[in-house]
């Protein structure tokens, strides 16, 4: 299997013609981890939301490509079987459809009529991960995500996300609601993930997360362009001075879009 590229050029999105995003040009390649940084309302998670197709978005202007298939031109269901996967910031519950259920069901979509993953193959790996997370067995036959705690629901998405091994993932504020445990434990199990076949994009506010998962690129976000990039030490550098000297470097004034995003 080859390493996959998402390509992301020129994107402009709007939210009821408000427009968030004002072109952000962005390549993601296998083997890659790449930060996404920046005051709150500046577009991160509407950077997210985009990649994966939420409706509530309207992409006026630019491109996604992921291995040179116009992303842009699936359906959501078709863009998380062409191999992109959302951790999000706040995972929706589904009654009546257990976690396990879900996620065979996800693994097998991306699989051929007749290749379907066996059960025991299933539930073996399952088991697995589920110890690497520290989740109770008992979790996989509950609903998905229905009375889960915040932090339940962040290890939940990291969960899928091994189960169901995307080209490129992105996650969104997977560190919010998590404890220092947590946080350690979540961590360990992409950096495990971590390979030249998988490629992701981390969205978040504090260098915490990124002692732990160490990226390759980070970039920042304000007023819906990536106004600066660099490597890890930018992320120490905005953890210990804050926004403001990027703000006076670049002459910008209001980091903000107009709302949170």
């Amino acid at each position: 299997m080859s390493a996959s590229t998402l390509e992301i050029k020129n994107l402009h999105v709007s939210i009821e013609g408000n427009e968030i995003l004002k072109g952000i040009n962005l390549t993601i390649k296998g083997g890659e981890f790449h930060a996404v940084m920046g005051p709150n309302g500046t577009g991160k998670s509407t950077l997210a939301s985009a990649i994966m197709g939420h409706p509530k978005f309207d992409i006026t202007e630019g491109s996604i490509h992921l291995d040179g298939e116009d992303v842009l031109e699936m359906d959501v269901d078709e863009r998380a079987r062409a191999g992109l996967f959302l951790g999000m910031q706040y995972p929706s519950e589904i009654s009546g459809v257990t976690t396990s259920d879900f996620l065979r069901s996800s693994i097998n979509a991306r699989r051929d009529e007749g290749d379907e993953v066996s059960l025991m193959s299933f539930i073996k790996e399952m088991d697995a991960a589920l110890d690497e997370l520290e989740i109770d067995q008992n979790m996989a036959q509950r609903y998905l995500n229905e009375g889960f705690s915040g932090g339940e629901k962040k290890r939940n998405e990291i969960l899928q996300m091994m189960m169901i091994k995307p080209a490129i993932a992105i996650l969104d504020e997977i560190d919010s609601g998590l404890d220092i445990d947590a946080l350690r434990i979540v961590s360990k199990a992409i950096n495990k993930h971590r390979d030249a076949n998988f490629g992701c994009l981390v969205i978040t506010h504090y260098q915490r997360l990124l002692n732990y998962i160490t990226p390759d690129h980070v970039h920042v976000i304000m007023q819906g362009r990536i106004v600066k990039s660099g490597g890890p030490e930018l992320a120490k550098q905005l953890e210990a001075d804050g926004y403001e000297w990027i703000k006076d470097e670049l002459g910008i004034e209001d980091v903000t879009v107009g709302q949170k995003a």
